[in-house]
């Protein structure tokens, strides 16, 4: 019985997915910036500070604190704390390895995902699906505040 229960824990473990790249994990509490003493804590909806590293998390837009309109600045507030409660549930994963791409104000570029039974899931599809962002539209788009 115990020899089954060994083999069934091997080939559920064999199961898991693994990483396919230079993926850093990270395990540790994320804090709303300015509200908690955490190493680690979300700006907005998408972007996160590690100690003196600044990340923007890529393949979802967030709509910004200070929006064009009431709903926006709303929408935001839910958006950066569904990012500090997923990012903090369990271990996570950030991609591009020790020299990620950036954006133009320094930000490292980097997407989050973790890993389950049954395959990755994924922070951007995430937060897509709970209405707290689209799929990043870096040409512009509609804002926040149209109907």
């Amino acid at each position: 019985m115990l020899l089954g229960a060994i083999l069934g824990a091997w080939l559920w473990w064999r199961g898991l997915p693994q990483a396919d790249g230079p993926w850093e994990v990270l395990d540790q509490r994320v804090s709303i910036c300015g509200e908690g003493r955490a190493a680690a804590c979300v700006v907005d909806g998408d972007t996160l500070h590690l100690g003196r590293r600044r990340i923007r998390l890529t393949g979802f837009d967030a709509p910004e604190l200070e929006g064009d309109c009431a709903a926006e600045s709303a929408l935001a507030a839910r958006a950066r704390a569904e990012l500090a409660r997923w990012l903090s549930a369990a271990p996570f994963q950030l991609d591009g390895g020790a020299d990620p791409p950036r954006d133009r104000y320094g930000r490292e570029l980097r997407a989050a995902r973790r890993l389950a039974a049954g395959g990755a899931l994924w922070l951007d599809a995430h937060m897509v699906e709970a209405g707290l962002a689209r799929r990043d539209d870096w040409g512009g788009g509609d804002g926040w505040c149209d109907g």
